[in-house]
């Protein structure tokens, strides 16, 4: 690129470059959201038509969860505790808004080390102070979808 048609020096446009990746980073490591919206977390077969599906509940492991994209195209998790109950989290992290994960027993953010319960939710370990926001969810022609 030629510094005379831009107007910026070559130290001028790696400033501006340096900004952008520091305003992203600030960006990503975001307090995260701190709704706590409750979630009726039993399967029905209701459906009013307008929920995106997140994930067929064959493909969420009893006693697992499985990493899902929700109708706002954030990140969620799916968690099936036991058969038949299914719940749905944010997967923000409340720490820094890293994207939480599956882990074997537990949801994990590989940021920081945060850990939070599988079947609640609820923060179990590391920096996080509060627990990840509840997602109300239902299954309709078994696919776990936003309620």
């Amino acid at each position: 690129m030629d510094p005379k048609l831009t107007g910026l020096s070559r130290r001028g446009l790696l400033a501006v470059g340096a900004g952008a990746a520091a305003g992203a980073t600030l960006v990503a490591c975001g307090e995260g959201d701190d709704s706590t919206a409750s979630s009726d977390s039993s399967p029905s077969k209701a459906s009013d038509g307008g929920s995106a599906g997140l994930v067929p509940l064959a493909e969420v492991p009893v006693g697992g969860a499985v990493s899902a994209t929700g109708k706002d195209g954030e990140p969620v998790i799916v968690a099936q505790p036991r058969s038949g109950r299914v719940v749905a989290f944010s997967a923000v992290c409340t720490h820094r808004g890293c994207t939480v994960a599956p882990g074997e027993d537990a949801l994990e953010c590989p940021c920081h080390g945060s850990t939070y319960d599988l079947a609640t939710g609820e923060n179990t370990g590391g920096p996080a102070p509060r627990p990840l926001a509840v997602l109300q969810v239902r299954v309709v022609d078994g696919v776990v979808e936003e309620a």
